[in-house]
């Protein structure tokens, strides 16, 4: 390959990473952690403050003591089959709307059999980690940051290929080369080529779901569009437009009780469909369609649209099976083609061998674009050394500064609020309460780069960051002391990941110190250049 064309891909990989890295950084950090999203949901739940849920063969006692009070509730209801601290009701129901979660009731039956309700927010903090995901850390709405998140793809897409092109003529030579030593920008490049390499397909797939994601609403429209051309018009007309829900009748009613109890539904469902660990069924009502309702599991033979996205639509009278396009194993080849892009990308089959798997690839992918940015900072003063310049250029601090501030104050934000989560149950709009306390860490990370510099900045937010991630297992710790609570497993798996990652940015902290006192003077990464320029 000729020298000026690997070149050229050298420049394209440079710029596109630089644009979009410190973005791919919070989506590939952010992701990771939502691999262990159940997990962090259940570390994250207080206790309940009601009743044990019943068992299932008294949950038709419990639905009829529901409906008689809450006769609202019938248009829609959930039976979960297995409960626990993030579930920790046998019936709930919600005020909310798919689009905009509202008030969470939650139904089970007291020690003398009366009827117990509470209410309850959504839980935030793992769907804030799942949302700075999706949007790479963009505070907009998800309308405006879908398309930005889509073009950030596609130029990860185009870093790709580039990086690729660039490594073959060296690709045999290079391939296992780690070469430790004093060439400090050596080390970092075959970091970044080893590991860029042996993740490539699972970064490809990434790459590759991510842009459907973002421009799914647009590709659904050109097929709708190309399916209706030719075809003939059909007037459809939809039911009237109405305000509020009409009142439930009698009659209504006495339909909703036609209903099988949920022991009986489950065995019929499963009849239906050996291997699938039902969870839950969703108890529905209206007048076109009667009673029906939706099945919610897991089937470890298949992968799933989302960790537990395995839904179907059955009669809840007869427990047939209705409609089965998301439903695992039951698909025609169109939707199980669909499935598989949601399971690649989420990671959502194989169990938690995959889980581990997809978060060790996401911490590795966050590193790799980490890594980028050094290597691109450092051949930039390569390049002005050779120019006769003894000083980094005001764009190099810069980039130097965010390369510090935005991935650390990333990961300070996201430790923090996720130990915040044991200190805010019980306020009102957990939500917004999550989002301002990840923002106002990660900005005041960013400032504190630019005001530090990256040189002095490195080190102290990488400290920063150790401690921020050490308050997760504190936050259990100070709970348990204080009367609040912890959950078996789940509090050990998400304060002992989050201990090991604290130990690493220390080792990180003492590494960037000593090579901020140590390094070549024209860096931007030494306090010694810092020091000289302002004598």
């Amino acid at each position: 390959m000729r020298t000026d064309v690997v070149r050229t891909y050298k420049d394209i990989h440079s710029w596109v990473g630089i644009i979009s890295g410190l973005a791919l950084f919070i989506a590939f950090y952010a992701g990771a952690i939502t691999m262990f999203e159940e997990p962090l949901q259940r570390w994250a739940s207080p206790p309940p403050a009601i009743a044990a849920p019943p068992s299932l063969e008294r949950t038709p006692e419990l639905v009829e003591k529901l409906l008689a009070a809450y006769p609202d509730a019938a248009r829609s209801y959930k039976v979960f089959l297995e409960t626990g601290p993030e579930q920790p009701a046998r019936v709930s129901w919600s005020t909310g709307t798919r689009g905009k979660p509202g008030i969470t009731y939650y139904a089970t039956l007291a020690e003398n059999g009366a009827l117990e309700v509470s209410t309850r927010e959504p839980l935030a903090v793992a769907q804030l980690v799942d949302v700075l995901h999706q949007q790479v850390g963009l505070p907009f709405e998800h309308e405006i940051s879908m398309p930005i998140m889509g073009a950030i793809a596609l130029l990860y897409a185009v870093a790709l290929v580039s990086g690729v092109v660039c490594l073959l003529p060296s690709l045999v030579k290079d391939l296992f080369a780690l070469r430790l030593g004093k060439n400090v920008k050596r080390m970092w490049l075959d970091l970044h080529n080893v590991l860029g390499l042996f993740s490539l397909p699972f970064h490809i797939v990434m790459a590759v779901t991510a842009v459907i994601f973002a421009f799914h609403d647009e590709i659904y429209l050109a097929q709708g569009t190309v399916q209706r051309v030719g075809a003939p018009t059909v007037e459809r007309r939809g039911p009237p437009p109405s305000g509020k829900p009409s009142v439930l009748t009698a009659s209504d009613m006495n339909a909703v009780r036609s209903a099988l109890p949920p022991v009986e539904l489950a065995q019929r469902i499963e009849s239906q469909l050996p291997g699938f660990n039902l969870r839950a069924v969703s108890y529905e009502y209206n007048r076109e369609e009667g009673p029906h309702g939706h099945i919610m599991g897991t089937d470890p033979r298949y992968g799933m649209r989302g960790p537990t996205y395995g839904m179907g639509e059955v009669d809840t009278r007869t427990g047939k099976l209705i409609e089965a396009d998301y439903l695992l194993g039951k698909q025609d080849a169109w939707f199980a083609t669909v499935t598989s892009f949601f399971a690649l990308h989420f990671g959502n089959f194989g169990g938690p061998t995959v889980q581990c798997s997809y978060f060790l690839l996401g911490m590795t992918g966050a590193f790799i674009f980490y890594s980028g940015n050094l290597l691109w900072i450092e051949s930039r003063r390569k390049k002005e050394r050779k120019a006769g310049a003894v000083e980094q250029t005001r764009a190099t601090r810069i980039l130097g500064a965010l390369t510090v501030g935005v991935p650390l104050g990333c990961i300070a934000g996201i430790s923090i609020t996720i130990a915040a989560a044991k200190f805010l149950s019980g306020l009102e709009d957990l939500a917004t309460w999550h989002s301002r306390i990840y923002y106002a860490v990660f900005l005041l990370a960013v400032g504190w780069a630019f005001g530090r510099g990256a040189a002095r900045a490195g080190s102290e937010l990488l400290w920063f960051a150790c401690a921020a991630t050490a308050t997760i297992p504190l936050a259990s710790a100070l709970g348990g002391y204080f009367g609040g609570w912890n959950h078996g497993d789940a509090t050990l798996l998400v304060d002992l990941t989050a201990a090991v990652g604290a130990l690493a940015f220390a080792v990180m902290a003492v590494a960037a110190r000593r090579r901020a006192v140590a390094g070549s003077r024209d860096s931007v990464w030494s306090i010694r250049r810092v020091a000289a320029t302002r004598a």
